[in-house]
């Protein structure tokens, strides 16, 4: 659900001002309205990048701290803006040293790696050569264009062949041409044990940083950390001085901010006891009020799905709690594979117990739909690819597993389920927003494709219903079509609302059925993940048939580990895929779901 929120606005003399923001700062219940964009002002964009700055030097840092289990953090220690930014130059000093180090040492190892070819000699010796009228020349060509000849015209020697490639010199006396059919490469400037030492001082150079940015992550994270939330702090304060409107010659501070019903009370409580003047507002259209979530254990699980698209805005209802089965029923489907189910909630039930909280719930997630895939795969009995009914032990109830033709119309029941339900979400919110009058139409919707349903889809499913029932139903939509077409717009003239009606018709039965037949998808998904898990089991069996028990046995558990492994991949990511997008797309579209909310973030000290 979404929190009751409650608009205030606040006036304070400006000599009081900053002792009332403190005192808003520690109640910490208030978020403040923004009135200002924050990219205007030349202050905030100054702390943000420094903020930023930081918080990317805090992350690299943790690395490091996690890399060496044994590394013991010192204390935080109090410093000043200026030495936390100095900190935080001197560390990305290192960081760009260490790249430059690791940007030579890579041409060095080139370097190396060629003149390796040509071993070892001195560059003195070359020299000594040039000075004396002699000059060496280097040539590589393929093995098969390599003359002998050119010992003779040109004093060649041959150095190396590599990979049908001959590395050769030439000595002759200088202005001498040499007319080879060979190229020419560019030597490395210095001799191989000269390269080797100057690699050799690299990475000791290398070594000494790294050593030097491991000291200051031990000794400093705690101080940059503290330091970080320092700078949060000073930005939020910075942030709401902004959004201050200053009246009567800038003496009066005005004020404006949210806070939820449940903690009004505290808030005006404390502040009537200092004496600073508030006063309550109502909620005006296009205000952007801000959004708090409040769900239950369960349903809070699912709230970074809904994070994900938008939180609601508002004047709409929290879709958290009303996507949560679906999703869960989706995954299912989709996953399809009883014993894939059972290995997600085993893995996910062991793991809870080494992460950091931080992760806890999203393995409880999963722990979920681990649970709901056990449920769909034994409904449709496929265990790890295994199909139960050919399995002589189930044949006593192998009637009662799902067949593909049943999944399939499952599936398309529970897309036009899904469908039907978001339709009544809809027409609840337009009440909710409009008034009863405006939401007649959309439940008159709802209405008549129930009725329709009942009296042309039951019979599909060998369902007969009551002649009784079906003249009911057919009463049912004609009323439902009465209002659908003659009062979907109130207000309005007959003959605008029934031209209206017309064009609603044609978007809902062209929506509904391209609609519906996304959610075949759960049944091809579901259905391709057990084919993919029975083939892997096949694999396994047939290519070790003809093998020694002994070799047989490992043979085939890797076959079937790496297999499987990767079938489970594929079908976590379509299995998660799939559902966010019916719940995006169709759920999200016939709901009328709007989001654009803000997340609720009350003024206070981090």
């Amino acid at each position: 659900m979404i929190v009751p929120m409650q608009k205030y606005a606040f006036m304070v003399y400006h000599k009081e001002y900053d002792m009332f923001l403190n005192t808003l700062r520690d109640l910490g219940v208030v978020h403040v309205k923004e009135t200002k964009p924050i990219a205007g002002c030349a202050e905030l964009q100054e702390l943000l990048a420094g903020r930023k700055r930081v918080e990317e030097t805090l992350a690299f840092l943790r690395k490091l701290n996690e890399s060496d289990k044994e590394t013991t953090l010192m204390p935080a220690k109090s410093i000043s803006k200026a030495e936390g930014l100095s900190w935080v130059e001197k560390i990305e000093s290192l960081q760009e040293k260490k790249v430059q180090l690791l940007a030579e040492k890579q041409v060095l190892a080139k370097d190396i790696a060629y003149m390796e070819l040509w071993g070892d000699f001195s560059y003195t010796t070359i020299n000594n050569l040039k000075e004396a009228g002699y000059v060496v020349s280097f040539f590589n060509c393929p093995t098969a264009r390599f003359e002998p000849k050119w010992a003779d015209e040109y004093n060649a020697f041959l150095v190396n062949n590599v990979q049908s490639i001959s590395y050769f010199v030439t000595v002759t006396k200088e202005n001498e041409p040499v007319e080879i059919e060979a190229e020419r490469p560019k030597m490395p400037d210095r001799g191989l044990e000269v390269l080797q030492a100057a690699c050799q001082q690299l990475e000791d150079n290398i070594e000494q940083t790294d050593g030097r940015l491991k000291q200051i992550a031990a000794s400093e994270y705690n101080t940059l950390d503290a330091f970080y939330r320092n700078l949060q702090n000073e930005f939020s304060y910075a942030n709401v001085q902004v959004q201050t409107e200053r009246q009567a010659d800038n003496r009066l501070m005005f004020l404006e901010g949210w806070t939820t019903k449940d903690q009004t009370q505290s808030l005006e409580a404390e502040l009537d006891s200092q004496g600073y003047f508030f006063r309550e507002l109502e909620v005006e259209e296009g205000d952007r009020v801000p959004i708090k979530l409040k769900n239950n254990r369960y349903s809070r699980l699912f709230e970074p799905i809904t994070r994900m698209f938008s939180l609601p805005n508002y004047t709409e209802l929290d879709p958290t709690p009303l996507l949560a089965p679906f999703f869960m029923l989706f995954f299912g489907l989709c996953f399809g594979d009883g014993g894939y189910g059972l290995l997600v909630l085993l893995a996910c039930t062991f793991l809870k117990k080494k992460v950091s909280p931080d992760i806890k719930p999203i393995l409880s997630l999963f722990q979920y739909l681990g649970g709901t895939t056990i449920v769909i795969g034994i409904l449709t009995g496929s265990f790890f690819g295994i199909a139960l009914v050919d399995i002589p032990a189930f044949k006593a109830v192998k009637d009662y597993f799902l067949s593909s033709a049943n999944l399939m119309k499952i599936s398309i029941i529970v897309g036009l389920v899904h469908i039907v339900f978001g339709k009544c979400v809809a027409a609840y919110k337009t009440k909710m927003q409009k008034g009863i009058k405006h939401s007649i139409a959309p439940f008159a919707w709802v209405f008549i494709i129930i009725s329709l349903l009942m009296v042309f889809g039951l019979p599909m499913l060998d369902v007969q219903l009551p002649q009784s029932v079906t003249y009911v139903c057919y009463a049912v939509a004609a009323t439902g079509a009465l209002f659908a077409f003659l009062y979907n717009s109130p207000g309005k003239n007959i003959i605008i609302n029934f031209g209206s009606g017309l064009w609603n018709t044609y978007n809902m039965a062209s929506g509904m059925l391209g609609d519906t037949l996304s959610y075949i998808r759960l049944y091809a998904i579901g259905l391709t993940g057990g084919i993919l898990g029975g083939v892997f089991n096949m694999l396994g069996v047939d290519m070790t048939s003809g093998l020694p028990i002994v070799v047989r046995i490992p043979l085939m558990l890797i076959i079937l580990l790496i297999g499987h492994g990767l079938n489970i991949g594929l079908c976590t990511i379509s299995s998660l895929v799939h559902p966010v997008r019916l719940i995006f797309v169709e759920y999200f579209k016939n709901s009328e779901f709007e989001g654009g909310g803000i997340e609720y973030l009350p003024f206070k000290k981090v």
